[in-house]
């Protein structure tokens, strides 16, 4: 791996939990620690880290957390237009889980006038936007907290899932590729995200067209795991070409007109 290469791998880590180990970077990325610490110099450089003593941490992280802002907020004009085509499948009595993510977080933003519905997720901000919602049951894992997605994840997270069984659940990936399958910049989710499809049963993957192609860092597993995957009208005709020769059944939210 080319050292700009791993840097930005290094980066998408870092984004992902807010902070990062020179100990721990150097066994993922396989190079000395000394390696690493010039990389995280390099990036402080750039403006997207602040290093401290054996570490470092993400630029104004602590503001994104006081003020209940994620990080990933691009393309959002896709994940809205997402969020209202994966609505249409939210029934009245259902029970679903809502991973962490800026476009789950948008689902949550459509949902109301719903009743008897419980809503499972790990993610606190989504938590707060239910929290109040009449006819809507609200569950939060438990786990350890990650600042940039405003969730909880780790064993404990995972655990909540055992022996619950969900109508729905609403997953986000960081990347979808026929060789990978589905990705994600943090390990530690992978666990987590893991036992949420073990308790659905019906698994819809809500992604926008730009994580088609994408690869990240760690899989969860083959597409065969979902059932349908939700993606936004500006999916390239390449990749509905594949997706369709490997039967993955997918659904294409049209953009939300603006006046």
């Amino acid at each position: 791996m080319m050292p700009n290469q791993r840097r930005e791998k290094m980066l998408e880590l870092i984004r992902e939990d807010g902070h990062a180990k020179v100990v721990n970077l150097s066994r993922i990325f396989k190079v000395t620690e000394v390696t690493i610490r010039q990389d995280l110099e390099k990036l402080e450089e750039e403006g997207f880290v602040i290093r401290e003593h054996g570490g470092a941490y993400l630029t104004n992280i602590d503001m994104n957390v006081r003020n209940i802002t994620l990080q990933h907020q691009e393309n959002l004009e896709n994940k809205i237009a997402i969020a209202h085509k994966a609505v249409e499948y939210i029934l009245d009595g259902d029970t679903i889980i809502l991973d962490s993510g800026s476009t789950t977080t948008e689902i949550a933003k459509l949902i109301s006038g719903y009743q008897n519905l419980t809503v499972i997720t790990n993610a606190l901000n989504i938590a707060l936007i239910l929290g109040a919602q009449a006819g809507i049951n609200v569950n939060v894992t438990g786990g350890e907290f990650k600042a940039p997605t405003l969730s909880l994840t780790g064993q404990k997270a995972a655990d909540f899932f055992l022996n619950i069984h969900v109508d729905k659940l609403f997953l986000a990936t960081a990347g979808i590729t026929l060789k990978s399958g589905l990705t994600y910049p943090g390990i530690s989710d992978i666990v987590v995200k893991r036992t949420m499809v073990e308790s659905a049963n019906e698994i819809f993957l809500v992604a926008d067209s730009t994580k088609i192609g994408k690869d990240s860092f760690a899989s969860l597993g083959p597409l065969s795991m979902i059932d349908t995957l939700i993606t936004d009208s500006r999916i390239k005709p390449e990749d509905i070409e594949w997706l369709k020769t490997y039967d993955v059944k997918f659904s294409i939210a049209e953009l939300q007109q603006t006046t």
